[in-house]
């Protein structure tokens, strides 16, 4: 199991200087010391890989051995370059270098993956307390939005009380922000409740009728990408989100979550098992969706309303292909 790969192979050395000081406590990947609902099986195993994944790439960069994240499994790879593009986002801010190194990273090791570096940089904004902004210089124009969302998971999950209990919405947004923080909530959530779809589906539907589609495209996102649930739990999933009115949503997030899977190299079993039930589309077509998307919008496209066309003709091609 990775869980064991982790602690004894490969290994770190010990940072030293400020980042010694930033390095994480790998039990940080540990989410039940978050009180977050986390039954046994498959489903925590899951979030517990992808969080010490990301913890052991964050790592990676203050100990100045990002090269060792390409020595943990394949499909747990994007995620370490989620943790290093924190890593590398948190150092630039802190010492106003204008994201040098994250830019070093997506132009170097991280070239496959730069939906999860581009969220994982968004997780640096919320780890210093700090409004996310367009993003380094030469950012992707679309993917930088990502960054957004990733602001929306972290913050969330250090403030589980008032955003899960309490559904509230951080002062440091602006409006235009608003949409794309959900998704990052909507991930958080399907942690949260550990896919149990039941529980995930009743909070959701505690939040207010306006925001729930950005949590539903989120939701899709993580239980494609991350994983966590078996094949009857999706189908309820599924089931959920259309008695609510957003199974478009939910299969436009599922979408994103294979596109970036695939452009990472390695598609792992649990996103193969997932895109047919929340997608209804083989991993391929469902990605396609996103790229043909994105192409409609032209070379200009950048704005926070472009992202959300992205999305929005992504799911149009799900209505289309669902019609009949």
């Amino acid at each position: 199991m990775f869980l064991d790969q982790v602690r004894t192979e490969p290994t770190l050395s010990i940072a030293t200087g400020l980042r010694r000081f930033l390095a994480k406590d790998p039990l940080e990947s540990d989410l039940s010391r978050r009180r977050f609902r986390m039954r046994a099986g498959s489903s925590r195993t899951a979030f517990t890989n992808a969080e010490r994944s990301y913890v052991f790439g964050f790592n990676a960069v203050m100990s100045r051995e990002v090269d060792k994240i390409e020595d943990i499994p394949a499909e747990q790879r994007p995620l370490g370059y989620e943790g290093a593009a924190a890593a590398c986002t948190v150092l630039d801010l802190l010492t106003l270098t204008r994201g040098r190194r994250l830019h070093e990273l997506l132009a170097g090791p991280a070239q496959h993956h730069r939906h999860a570096a581009y969220l994982g940089a968004g997780r640096a904004y919320a780890l210093l307390w700090l409004r996310p902004v367009r993003g380094a210089r030469r950012a992707h124009p679309l993917l930088r939005w990502l960054a957004v969302d990733g602001f929306g998971f972290q913050w969330s999950m250090t403030r589980a009380d008032r955003m899960v209990g309490e559904r509230t919405m951080p002062d440091l947004l602006t409006r235009a922000h608003c949409a794309v923080f959900d998704q990052g909530l909507g991930r958080l959530l399907w942690y949260h409740d550990c896919a149990s779809p039941d529980d995930v589906a009743a909070r959701v539907g505690g939040y207010p009728p306006g925001r729930r589609a950005d949590l539903w495209s989120g939701v899709g996102f993580a239980a494609t990408y991350t994983g966590g649930a078996e094949s009857d739990e999706l189908w309820w999933l599924a089931e959920h989100a259309g008695a609510d009115g957003f199974r478009a949503h939910l299969a436009q997030g599922c979408a994103f979550a294979v596109a970036a899977r695939l452009r990472s190299g390695t598609l792992p079993d649990h996103t193969s098992q997932a895109v047919p039930i929340l997608a209804g589309a083989d991993p391929e077509e469902a990605a396609s969706w996103t790229d043909k998307a994105l192409i409609a919008l032209g070379h200009e496209a950048h704005t926070h309303e472009d992202f959300l066309h992205w999305q929005s003709r992504t799911r149009r091609s799900w209505t289309r292909r669902h019609r009949h």
